[in-house]
């Protein structure tokens, strides 16, 4: 699949992708940013979501709506290890470990701070990124992360590892196979990720499609399945000292069923009353609001960014 690009229709270059190593791995990204622009404004780092067919292909919409409306922040788009067209070795894959690579990728791309913009369950990687480079972080954003009730629970060791067992497995290969198929990616996203299934259109099916033909993709997706990101976070947020936009859509809801009679409005509550130096906005949407409600993300981050640039 090609990168998304934007150049030609709103002065903005997109780097071809771009690769790295780390840990003898080679991990893609791409860079989009103003052509001829000279504001020195704090560049923004995508952490994309864990599932079928998902990697840093889930930021184009956002990417061409940040510069249409003038923002001038490079954007760094980094694919995770196991996802899109990084390498995907067989693995159990946790926050911590993608929390390490872009720690690497901060220190040896980058090399300047950011803001992190973190997508829905793999918030807990941009909370260990933070607890990793304090320094090299200026704000988070979280857009629609898990339910607190989730958040703030310890997935069983031995649950996690059984369920790893039975996805690791020909049974695994065969759900991976059926899971990538249009019928079950159709359903999957009207019933757990948009407010409207007419939001389903043919850019998402077509793009999750594209990338998930790559069965190596599958351990990621297991690893989210077996609830490897799932810990009690609790204190990890409460010590993050950054400024912190959380940001739920007005029909956010739960995939996990722990988390399913929680309200958007009390899932944010109890994030803003943990977060020392937290903020939340409700916006149209449900749980993939980068995607969803483009035009209104956008909107809704931009003076928060805009004050950390």
């Amino acid at each position: 699949m090609q990168p998304f690009t934007i150049a030609n229709t709103s002065g903005i270059t997109a780097s071809p992708t771009k690769f790295y190593n780390w840990q003898n791995y080679r991990c893609a990204y791409e860079v989009h940013q103003p052509i001829d622009s000279s504001a020195d404004c704090t560049p923004l780092l995508l952490i994309h979501p864990i599932g079928v067919g998902l990697s840093r292909q889930f930021w184009q919409r956002f990417c061409h709506e940040w510069y249409q409306t003038n923002h001038q922040n490079i954007i760094y788009n980094p694919d995770l290890l196991g996802c899109g067209e990084s390498d995907m070795p067989r693995q159990a894959y946790k926050p911590i470990d993608w929390a390490k690579q872009l720690q690497h990728f901060l220190h040896t791309v980058v090399q300047k701070p950011v803001i992190v913009i973190a997508q829905g369950a793999l918030s807990p990687v941009a909370i260990e990124l933070v607890k990793l480079e304090p320094n090299l972080i200026k704000g988070l954003v979280l857009s629609g992360p898990t339910a607190w009730s989730v958040t703030t629970k310890n997935a069983p060791k031995w649950q996690q590892n059984l369920l790893w067992s039975i996805f690791n497995s020909p049974l695994g290969n065969a759900f991976f196979r059926y899971a990538r198929t249009r019928k079950f990616l159709v359903s999957f996203s009207t019933e757990k990720l948009f407010a409207s299934s007419e939001a389903v259109d043919e850019q998402w099916l077509n793009t999750l499609i594209a990338d998930a033909k790559n069965m190596g993709g599958r351990y990621a997706v297991f690893s989210f399945l077996a609830r490897f990101w799932q810990r009690d976070y609790s204190g990890d947020i409460a010590s993050i000292q950054q400024p912190t936009l959380v940001v739920l859509g007005d029909t956010a809801s739960a995939i996990s069923k722990e988390g399913k009679k929680e309200t958007p409005d009390e899932r944010l509550a109890d994030y803003l009353a943990c977060l020392p130096q937290g903020r939340g906005m409700k916006i149209s949407g449900r749980n993939v609001l980068p995607y969803e409600s483009t035009a209104e993300f956008v909107a809704t981050i931009s003076s928060f960014v805009n004050e950390l640039s």
